[in-house]
């Protein structure tokens, strides 16, 4: 699996004025703006690493070798379709069975759309799947693609990155991103901003982590894909 960002977010979720009032610097006083600037980049890059999501909208292509070709019981579709399976069967299984096998997982979430699905077919062309032959969860965190009922994903050549989904996440603009996330870039940048060294070179200091920050980032953690 390859993943490529094709556009990064157009703002910061913190701004530069948001930074420079929580260190209690003069907001007219610019000396410090463009190193404050990159450590709000910097703690924002670090935050969605750890929370596995993007804040502010960007886009992204995925490439997948080939589309998810197995259903849930790890047959081939084309010889056992689940929706011929037994109904007794699905009366004992009460969720959609046939997705499990054919969905793809899209990162970084929360998914706003799925802009393109592309591939290579068997005979070497590219090709664009039509929309109403896929489903988009975009509830799901990370979100889902699936195709369309009763329909399985198409044929692809076999060679690397022959599927590429094209898609936009994140919140929003960054009014939208929450203010946990917020609050835990803040503390980070003014940690960051009073110790600029990669070390801290002190005598008869103590030094201890504040045990709530980290903790702040919890609520949006993803923390595993299906």
């Amino acid at each position: 699996m390859g993943l490529r960002m094709t556009q990064g977010p157009a703002e910061e979720p913190v701004s530069l004025q948001e930074a420079k009032l929580h260190l209690n610097l003069d907001l007219a006083d610019t000396t410090w703006d463009a190193k404050i600037q990159s450590l709000i980049t910097a703690a924002r890059i670090h935050a969605e690493n750890v929370c596995r999501r993007v804040f502010v909208t960007q886009k992204y292509d995925l490439y997948l070798d080939a589309f998810p070709f197995y259903t849930y019981y790890g047959v081939i579709p084309g010889y056992v379709p689940v929706d011929q399976l037994p109904s007794a069967w699905m009366t004992m299984r009460n969720y959609a069975v046939r997705f499990r096998g054919s969905r793809i997982d899209i990162p970084f979430p929360r998914l706003q759309s799925v802009d393109a699905v592309t591939y290579i077919d068997p005979t070497g062309a590219t090709q664009t799947l039509d929309p109403s032959l896929y489903v988009v969860d975009a509830i799901s965190e990370p979100g889902v693609l699936t195709p369309k009922t009763n329909t399985y994903w198409p044929d692809t050549e076999n060679t690397t990155n022959a599927v590429k989904i094209s898609f936009t996440a994140g919140y929003g603009d960054a009014a939208a991103v929450p203010d946990g996330i917020k609050t835990w870039i803040l503390l980070r940048v003014g940690s960051l901003f009073e110790n600029r060294e990669e070390v801290l070179v002190a005598y008869r200091v103590t030094v201890q982590a504040l045990p709530y920050v980290d903790t702040l980032l919890d609520p949006y953690r993803i923390m595993g894909y299906a």
